[in-house]
């Protein structure tokens, strides 16, 4: 049986994950890199405490996508937040830790409904473990986590519930796709704030809520957050047709499991209205990647896809997501809190992996 990862040491955190140098430049910056980094510490370590269940199958199966990685993208959002009010107290620690084991048990519900074989690198825990056992972990997850809300009062309840429910929206409106008339890319684009923006959003309301920040940073930080998750998930379709080893997959594997992406969508677009490149070039991706085995080498569509301008379009759109995010954010006060929330949005669409 493996046992849950140790804590991360002090001020090493931000740097595994490759913020501190992005997020946090000058002397003012790092001092407050070090304030997070001992947060996330502090995070980890009620992590590692509320993977465990009194159960020995539990302990395995609840474990096993934590002790996989992850950036801890929304806890760190949650903390920094926390930074516009009282800062980094046991509440906003509380919500930072229930947060991510929010994200976690969406894991491991979305690799059963998009029958993946990956996440962070090793094989998904609904390929090890079974549909049946990996959705009742997700369910293990996400009852957890509302425990730690329940600690935080009515109002997190609330808050937890409505975020819930989006994703459950999110993943509902994906599985059944757009409608007739409806347009795909708002289709998709409202399935990306669902599911990813939602959740993200919250994370930064959490630290705002819990901190005592002034209430009128809420709403900045909503749109803030939801804004970026677009703009992440925008880039993650980029990605996933790189070729760049450091992006840690193979490239087309969104692609080639016909995981609808932006980049597809605007081919479909393109050849819907009679361009003929591109109706052929998407009759090749039907043809030789989308559906194809992991032994069928797909690389020569996924490079043409890589290469046609729909790609470019997306990382532009990724890039007007992450503008849109900081232009938001032009209420908070001047300081290292507003420039790492500004340079967090930056990153999100320049990263590989």
């Amino acid at each position: 049986m493996t046992a849950p990862v140790a804590a991360r040491r002090s001020s090493t955190f931000l740097s595994s994950v490759g913020f501190t140098e992005r997020l946090f430049a000058g002397p003012a910056d790092r001092a407050l890199a070090r304030i997070i980094d001992d947060g996330l510490e502090r995070v980890e370590s009620g992590l590692i405490h509320e993977m465990r269940f009194a159960d020995e199958i539990a302990d395995v199966t609840a474990s096993y996508l934590f002790q996989a990685g992850g950036k801890r993208v929304r806890p760190m959002l949650t903390l920094l937040a926390g930074q516009l009010g009282d800062g980094v107290n046991d509440r906003v620690i509380l919500a930072a830790e229930a947060i991510e084991i929010t994200h976690l048990a969406s894991l491991y519900h979305d690799d059963v409904m998009d029958d993946a074989t990956q996440r962070r690198g090793v094989p998904s825990a609904q390929l090890v473990y079974g549909n049946a056992v990996a959705v009742l972990t997700g369910d293990l997850l996400f009852a957890r986590a509302s425990q730690l809300i329940a600690r935080l009062g009515e109002r997190a309840i609330k808050l937890q519930a409505d975020t819930f429910e989006r994703l459950c929206l999110g993943q509902l409106h994906e599985t059944v796709g757009p409608r007739p008339g409806d347009d795909p890319i708002e289709h998709y684009l409202r399935v990306l704030a669902d599911k990813t923006g939602s959740l993200i959003a919250t994370a930064a309301q959490f630290g705002i809520v819990f901190s005592g920040a002034p209430a009128e940073f809420e709403s900045a930080l909503l749109e803030y957050g939801e804004n970026v998750g677009i703009a992440f998930q925008l880039r993650d379709d980029v990605i996933d047709l790189s070729d760049d080893p450091a992006t840690g997959k193979n490239a087309g594997t969104d692609l080639r499991a016909g995981v609808v992406t932006l980049p597809l969508l605007k081919l479909r677009g393109l050849a819907d209205s009679g361009d003929e490149a591109a109706a052929a070039l998407l009759a090749e991706l039907e043809e030789s990647v989308i559906g194809q085995p992991d032994a069928v080498d797909v690389s020569a569509g996924v490079a043409r896809l890589r290469a046609h301008a729909v790609t470019l379009e997306t990382h532009d759109e990724a890039r007007a997501w992450a503008a849109r995010a900081i232009a938001a954010i032009a209420v908070l006060p001047k300081g290292s809190v507003k420039k790492a929330l500004t340079r967090f949005a930056e990153t999100v669409v320049e990263r590989n992996s």
